[in-house]
């Protein structure tokens, strides 16, 4: 399961995604990089080596050979301090130790024995003296040369190991700019995306950089802008609809009231005119902007009790409340309200029990890390499970699951629009034992 979270989380993330990816390729063309060169630049460097080595011991015998026997003293004391050339007497009896055990060897092993003799030896320590140690003869006598280990060995793994490290971090702290820099217009583009989807107005995407992300970023400020006239559009076309339908309504509410009708007649017709302003209004408040700069701190709990007190005066529901005192939000009250009493009208039209007269509600409301929790549950019939998602549809309404009852189908997508307008999630599902559960999430304000 752990495993399976640390790839989740690398998918979700496109800058990391690429970050890695150019970071796997840096390293592997690094790595592959010293592998060819340490490979290519053995054979010249075992040569180079070989001819340095070749011309101190032919150097250092010739000078030996030609030199006064009384001056030979003076002169290995010269080549000891000045050049770093010590010469010993090769004695049978010296403890010897093998050559340096590295790739270098085997090629400069040959390279010097076909020039100075295949019984030339090598040795990386004599007597216990480390160094790097070479015979060579004069006449009849073997001798030493002993050479500082400096000298011939090649560039430490160490010493690679660190410079392909200082390399690396900074080869990826490149990647991790290049990233940033390619990731960031999208980063953009995704916030800008979030903030539509709350129904918030976000800031126009800046309408330069390559070809690809000016044409996105143009298209995208160009799709907010449409989005805008139509939701303007729209909620002008309903507030005239509204407006001209309100007046002959009012005429014909005034009408039934001075007409000759029987009482039933009359409060039929009274309750169809009174619907249909209903549905108006619900119109009017779907289509209605929420203007964010309206927002204030309330006392969400208080306000629950309010609306709750209020829907108890109708006889037909019955509402059981748990409720966490002194918990605030940052919203509209007006819309707020209107949320909680639309999804208390929802449970008291369409949950009751078979059988029942009223409606029975659980209505909750406490904290949960930084969020505030309201749960508003009915014990009716419920939906489908297939059909949940369709309730948040404008002008959707499952009768056949819910019961019959009037409406425009727009109460709970007005919720939805209104929960989402403040930042909060609106989650509906169906409550086991039967019944439908609105959960509704919001953050907590102090």
């Amino acid at each position: 399961m752990a495993t399976a979270n640390r790839l989740a989380w690398l998918k979700s993330g496109l800058l990391w995604r690429t970050f890695f990816m150019l970071a796997f390729l840096i390293t592997v063309s690094m790595v592959t990089w010293v592998a060819s060169f340490r490979i290519v630049e053995r054979g010249p460097r075992a040569q180079q080596i070989a001819a340095q080595i070749i011309s101190i011991v032919t150097i250092t015998r010739a000078a030996l050979t030609h030199s006064a026997p009384d001056l030979r003293s003076e002169l290995l004391f010269d080549l000891a301090s000045n050049e770093g050339i010590r010469i010993y007497p090769l004695e049978d009896s010296d403890k010897i130790d093998p050559p340096p055990d590295n790739s270098l060897m085997p090629d400069l092993e040959r390279e010097v024995r076909a020039r100075l003799g295949n019984q030339t030896r090598f040795s990386s320590k004599v007597n216990d003296i480390d160094g790097f140690w070479i015979s060579f003869k004069i006449d009849s006598d073997e001798y030493w040369l002993m050479l500082d280990s400096e000298r011939v060995e090649r560039t430490s793994g160490i010493q690679w190991l660190q410079w392909a490290s200082v390399a690396l971090v900074l080869s990826l702290l490149g990647a991790m700019f290049i990233s940033t820099l390619i990731n960031q217009p999208l980063s953009r583009l995704t916030a800008a995306t979030r903030a539509v989807a709350k129904g918030l107005q976000p800031e126009p995407l800046p309408e330069t950089g390559p070809t690809e992300i000016e044409e996105a970023n143009r298209s995208f400020n160009q799709m907010v802008n449409d989005l805008q006239r139509i939701e303007s559009d729209r909620a002008i076309i309903l507030a005239g609809i509204s407006h001209d339908l309100r007046t002959p309504l009012a005429r014909m509410l005034l009408e039934v009231e001075m007409a000759n009708l029987s009482d039933d007649a009359r409060n039929g017709m009274q309750s169809d005119l009174a619907q249909m302003d209903g549905i108006i209004g619900q119109f009017l408040h779907y289509a209605k902007p929420t203007d964010t700069s309206s927002f204030e701190i309330i006392n969400l709990s208080e306000l629950i009790d309010n609306v709750v007190q209020a829907a108890l005066r109708q006889t037909d529901i019955r509402i059981h409340t748990s409720i966490t005192p002194d918990l605030h939000v940052s919203g509209n009250e007006t819309e707020l309200r209107r949320v909680l009493n639309n999804l208390i009208e929802n449970s008291r039209r369409y949950g009751k029990k078979e059988g029942d007269e009223c409606a029975q509600v659980d209505i909750s409301c406490h904290v949960r890390q930084d969020k505030v929790v309201v749960n508003i549950v009915d014990h009716g019939p419920g939906v489908p499970d297939s059909e949940i998602d369709r309730l948040l549809r404008p002008f959707t309404r499952l009768d056949v699951a819910r019961g019959q009852a009037n409406g425009s189908g727009l109460g709970l997508a007005i919720v939805s629009r209104i929960i989402k307008q403040h930042g909060g999630k609106l989650r509906v599902s169906n409550r086991e034992g039967g019944g439908l559960a609105a959960q509704i999430d919001m953050q907590l304000r102090s």
